[in-house]
């Protein structure tokens, strides 16, 4: 994460959990990752929420033919409570991502989902939820890639 990703690597944000349908990220409160009202940064929230989405892009984009690059085209963010420790965020729509990209490959055109992630205290207490869209475009080679 420190060559790919070193804000978040200095944040302290961790993949906690992975599969084709969940992610689950951490990002903890710590003199890096927060701000002068005493809670975590928003955009230290953002990263592990846009994380928990991402690496299930990812992981369904892994190593397909023709390749699909994917970027975030919107966040969109509702902060519900002060993070003062550990939150950590669960996206589990892998399900609909790896349907969008499948389009995305049968179809040649580009797509785009809004998925969810919502953070969480260790007391279950909505912190924060995020809206992320992606948008995800298939790389046919052209004649002049060829």
């Amino acid at each position: 994460m420190l060559a790919k990703l070193p804000s978040a690597f200095f944040s302290g944000v961790q993949l906690r959990y992975i599969d084709s349908e969940k992610a689950i990220v951490s990002v903890p409160y710590r003199w890096f990752s927060t701000n002068p009202f005493k809670s975590t940064y928003f955009a230290c929230l953002s990263m592990a929420a846009e994380m928990s989405t991402g690496i299930l892009a990812m992981g369904h984009t892994y190593k397909k033919n023709p390749e699909v690059s994917m970027l975030v085209t919107r966040v969109e963010g509702n902060y519900l409570k002060k993070a003062k420790g550990i939150t950590t965020f669960t996206c589990d729509e892998g399900h609909r991502i790896a349907l969008m990209i499948k389009e995305t490959l049968m179809t040649g055109k580009p797509t785009s989902l809004t998925v969810r992630s919502v953070g969480v205290d260790k007391y279950d207490d909505i912190i924060a939820e995020f809206n992320i869209t992606w948008s995800f475009k298939s790389k046919i080679p052209t004649q002049k890639d060829r």
